[in-house]
């Protein structure tokens, strides 16, 4: 299993290198159902290998001026802010079994379910987005500065949670709220998880004891290859349609988690 989470890996690193997002949102499936690791260390083994991928993704859009530092800042800040917060103080408080409405749900399927009501939002946003065209080139507006927090914030917050680096909301918002072309959005974007995948290892640090390095070294790694073979295929490949093929991906494997965490016990 090991070699086939691998393999996955490179898809994974794939969706980074063309998209700037996704790839985070796959990782922690991957690593709970092919790997056989458990929810909670899944996300901080997401934020490792997120995190390296993304920086190099980030350090080759700085390189070529891709990347846009002043977005970096605005949504940056407020957003390592409360990973940092959530992945410290906020993760830890939630119970091994947590009761809801009379029923009793394992933290183990409450973080699976919370993850995989967050894939099928953001499928479903990236869906019907790209499908009315919704981002077009046009000038920059100026946006105003409460909502640059609270949309840094909520990345943040999805990111402590759940241990996704939060490109899939990152590109919209650079995109539909900033009008960046999606070259700059997407090495804008690989640069902001790879932030916010730090400051989630720091919050995690007390974890780094319980790592299988083989496995998370070898995960990580294949992530690298990975990413590369989409940085050669990004300019080679209809962006509307990787988008809107990449939304359907991740419609179903949100519904499969569903499935598998209520119904295929």
């Amino acid at each position: 299993m090991l070699i086939v989470g691998c393999i996955l890996a490179v898809i994974v690193g794939v969706t980074l290198g063309m998209l700037g997002s996704g790839g985070t949102i796959l990782t922690v499936p991957i690593l709970v159902y092919v790997m056989a690791v458990h929810p909670v260390i899944a996300t901080t083994y997401s934020l490792f290998a997120i995190g390296i991928t993304s920086f190099v993704g980030g350090l080759r859009g700085i390189i070529r001026k891709e990347a846009d530092l002043g977005k970096i800042l605005t949504f940056g800040v407020p957003s390592l802010i409360v990973v940092f917060f959530t992945r410290s103080f906020i993760l830890p408080l939630v119970p091994d079994v947590i009761h809801i409405a009379g029923y009793a749900i394992e933290q183990r399927t409450a973080l699976m379910l919370l993850f995989s009501m967050v894939m099928i939002a953001s499928s479903l946003s990236m869906i019907f987005a790209m499908k009315k065209h919704l981002i077009p080139e046009v000038p920059r507006v100026n946006v105003p500065i409460s909502l640059v927090i609270a949309q840094g914030a909520l990345i943040g917050l999805v990111t402590g949670l759940v241990g996704a680096g939060g490109g899939f909301l990152i590109i919209p918002a650079l995109v539909n709220f900033y009008h960046l072309p999606m070259r700059r959005a997407v090495a804008t974007s690989l640069i902001i998880i790879t932030i916010n995948s730090c400051f989630g290892l720091i919050g995690d640090s007390e974890k780094f004891a319980e790592f299988d390095w083989n496995l998370l070294l070898s995960y990580t790694g294949s992530t690298l290859v990975g990413i590369f073979i989409g940085f050669y295929f990004a300019e080679r490949v209809s962006n509307t349609f990787l988008k809107v093929a990449f939304g359907y991906l991740i419609l179903m494997i949100g519904i499969y988690i569903i499935l598998k965490e209520t119904v295929l016990l």
